[in-house]
């Protein structure tokens, strides 16, 4: 077993200001693993950006800005962090949510996520009808 020592004792975190965390469960449970790049930068600021109850309400083209994101890139990773159960959004506010019991939701890191086959699908069924 590895015994850990503190490196530098005079710069040891603390919940100072805000109340920004991430509980290792993220790590462990594979929650991490699950997320792509940018659905990983638009979730680990919203954990920065939040208060203690994990509200936020930067505006959309804030975060692209700030994150250097496209809209269509941050639409995407809102959407997955939703469906994933780690965000809640209602147009204007975010809120981070306590990590759900692991479930189906959290993909395992070596499949692929499904949006771009629905796409490929819905652009032949649209060619298909003309």
């Amino acid at each position: 077993m590895i015994k850990k020592r503190i490196l530098n004792p005079q710069r040891i975190r603390r919940i100072e200001g805000g109340f920004s965390f991430v509980p290792h469960r993220f790590l462990t449970e594979g929650f991490l693993a699950s997320l792509e790049q940018k659905e990983l930068l638009l979730y680990l600021f919203l954990v920065l950006a939040s208060d203690r109850h994990g509200l936020s309400f930067y505006s959309y083209d804030a975060i692209c800005s700030l994150l250097q994101l496209s809209v269509d890139e941050y639409i995407a990773a809102r959407n997955v962090l939703i469906g994933k159960d780690l965000i809640a959004f209602d147009g204007t506010l975010f809120q981070v949510l306590e990590l759900p019991q692991r479930s189906t939701k959290i993909r395992e890191s070596n499949e692929r996520c499904e949006t771009p086959l629905l796409i490929g699908q819905l652009l032949r069924e649209v060619q298909g009808g003309r």
